[in-house]
């Protein structure tokens, strides 16, 4: 048997009795989650060791010690989950006596010392075999500098020098393992999992790609613009881009291929589509709960905020796919495609948790309340039908599966807790902050290069919740210190973590479709990088002009809105339109005059937007009558 400190661990795939067993303690645990949220435990710090312990003790069971591991636990993997349980009920037996304690004063007993070691210990393995090295090797780096930073010289050194201290801080008080977002996984994100899940289990993805196949099957490149809309939709439930990806992409992206559409663009395609899922309103992924509480923002603010900005980086992605279509007289697809009305007689009901999702979310309602409302919505939602209702095993099974589900994000928000609580301790936070500014010398665009810069390299490989609560922490101070609202600067960096799935070096979410695609994953990856191209120039213009965030009169609201749908539409336009023969005029000018023209049509100044908005939509209406005077060039494959 080998042992490897970097590789990520493998799922493990029970068969027959031990699958139900699993998805029966699975679901127990799952109802308790529930139980504790809706009506027990408010108590953060004793949801998060019992949460916290219960699912360690699942992951080290699930998930093995390797990508070879053994189909079966092993005797490391029994241990390891025996001792988080023990862990568990050791904090949770003792609770009161933990919670009496005075922090940093009251000496640990021996048994408290070996539990809290033992948490941060397993924390670490968890977060490993969930992640790889890339997380595990930051906390690690973190915790060292804890331990011996005091060694360092000013501004990085600090005065902590015991182990016991740490211990007290990391793992007896809600400012680390069982801190915000671990707390945050614990009740929203698990819900909203769960929600996803109990739709998934019903046939809702299926309805989705069904109502995305009956829009634009049929159209000039339909399966690449069907994979846009069917992964939006997949996206914002499951809030993974890579898991987006293998759900829906394993269908699509076969599908582009054989239409004609290169190997590279195919699974582009699907990267940018399942990307852009996690900022896609109601639900936008876990990373936006772990905002909503970073900031003190009500989340139906968050989901406000996020719907302008995730509608244009769609309109961007759309309409790049139709272009290359046109440019590439790609045809429809064939097959039979099911009409919108026979979608929705027959998926009508899987509506009903959308629609109680929103209007109880729209209502002011908690998201926990939302979320167990939506979830208790599809349950008696998709009853109404044969087709859709739900048998109580399968309800067991995706309570069970949404447990399977949160163990990655658990893990890696528990050790993100163990970062954020360092950097607390430390005051290497406000320390980062003005190393990034004085490195940008203080000007309002370096440091905003700068924070996108270090905000995707904090995500590669990296889940997005850990992402972003890495760049809140580290980065996020330069921002507000500088003078940007709080909501602006978040919802900036919530953006770059995001994208961090789809830009290389490691781009995991093309890593996903280049094995569906039969693709090198760095071309997939700068390919993806090309189609959300507007995601990568929106955040931007959430600190030049907030309205785009809805921070403003309905007026200014839907002026940017125009302006940015027009912007949108101009980059698509000079990536895919413009190509010399195509438009019969030099590519490079049109393309400058068309940035400048998108980047004024967005602007706060609302004659600066007209002019920019003018000159983008007349510089688009030239190059398409230039177009029909002008035979489509032959382009290389993925070109």
């Amino acid at each position: 048997m080998t042992f490897s400190l970097v590789a990520t661990g493998r799922r493990r795939a029970f068969k027959g009795a031990p699958a139900r067993t699993l998805t029966g303690i699975a679901a127990a645990f799952a109802c308790w989650v529930i139980y504790a949220n809706l009506f027990v435990i408010s108590d953060p710090l004793v949801l998060g060791i019992l949460f916290v312990s219960g699912i360690l003790t699942l992951l080290f069971l699930v998930i093995g010690h390797s990508p070879s591991a053994p189909d079966n636990p092993t005797i490391i993997d029994w241990t390891l989950s025996g001792l988080s349980l023990a862990s568990g009920v050791f904090f949770f037996v003792n609770a009161g006596e933990i919670s009496d304690r005075i922090t940093l004063l009251d000496p640990f007993t021996g048994p408290q010392f070996f539990f809290g070691t033992a948490i941060l210990l397993l924390t670490l393995e968890a977060t490993r075999r969930t992640t790889g090295a890339a997380l595990t090797g930051i906390v690690a780096l973190f915790l060292l500098y804890n331990w011996f930073g005091y060694l360092l010289p000013p501004p990085f050194g600090h005065g902590i020098s015991e182990f016991t201290y740490l211990l007290d801080i990391l793992v007896f008080t809600t400012d680390g393992v069982f801190g915000v977002p671990i707390q945050v996984v614990a009740s929203y994100v698990f819900l909203f999992v769960m929600f996803g899940t109990l739709l998934s289990k019903a046939g809702g993805g299926d309805f989705f790609f069904n109502i995305a196949s009956a829009a634009t099957g049929n159209s000039r490149g339909g399966p690449a613009k069907v994979a846009v809309i069917s992964s939006g939709l997949y996206g914002t439930m499951s809030g993974s881009p890579t898991s987006d990806v293998v759900a829906t992409g394993s269908i699509t992206i076969p599908i582009m291929k054989r239409l004609g559409y290169s190997k590279r663009f195919s699974g582009a395609v699907e990267v940018a589509a399942s990307t852009g899922g996690s900022a896609m309103p109601p639900i936008m992924g876990s990373a936006a709960f772990i905002l909503a509480e970073f900031t003190g923002t009500p989340y139906r603010e968050i989901v406000y905020a996020g719907l302008i900005p995730a509608l244009l980086y769609y309109v961007g992605v759309f309409l790049q796919v139709h272009l290359r279509a046109v440019r590439e007289d790609l045809k429809p697809y064939s097959d039979a495609i099911p009409t919108l009305a026979s979608t929705f007689a027959l998926g009508w009901p899987f509506l009903i948790p959308i629609a109680v999702i929103i209007g109880v979310l729209m209502a002011g309602y908690s998201p926990v309340f939302t979320a167990g409302a939506g979830a208790f919505a599809v349950i008696v939602g998709t009853f109404f039908t044969k087709k859709t209702r739900m048998t109580p095993w399968q309800i067991v099974e995706a309570l069970g599966e949404t447990t399977l589900r949160i163990l990655p994000v658990a893990g890696a928000c528990a050790a993100a807790g163990l970062v954020i609580g360092g950097l607390s301790m430390t005051g290497l936070g406000m320390k980062a902050a003005s190393v990034i500014i004085e490195i940008s010398g203080g000007t309002a665009i370096m440091t905003l290069l700068l924070a996108a810069v270090v905000t995707i390299i904090l995500g590669l490989g990296m889940p997005t919740p850990s992402a972003y609560i890495l760049a809140a922490v580290l980065v996020g101070p330069a921002l507000t210190k500088i003078g940007y609202p709080v909501l602006e600067s978040h919802m900036f960096l919530l953006y770059y973590a995001i994208l961090s799935a789809l830009t290389p070096p490691i781009a995991v979410a093309a890593l996903a479709a280049a094995a569906i695609a039969d693709e090198d994953p760095f071309v997939i990856a700068f390919d993806a990088m090309r189609l959300a191209a507007v995601g990568f120039l929106l955040p931007f213009v959430f600190i030049w002009n907030p309205a785009i965030l809805g921070q403003g009169t309905a007026f200014e609201i839907a002026r940017v809105a125009t302006g940015g749908a027009i912007a949108a539409c101009a980059i698509a336009v000079s990536f895919e339109w413009i190509k010399l023969g195509r438009s019969g005029v030099t590519a490079w000018p049109m393309r400058g005059a068309l940035v400048a023209g998108a980047t004024a049509a967005v602007a706060p100044n609302m004659l600066v937007a007209l002019i920019g908005s003018t000159l983008t939509v007349g510089i688009m209406a030239f190059l398409y009558i230039q177009s029909r005077n002008n035979p489509a060039p032959e382009t290389a494959p993925g070109e």
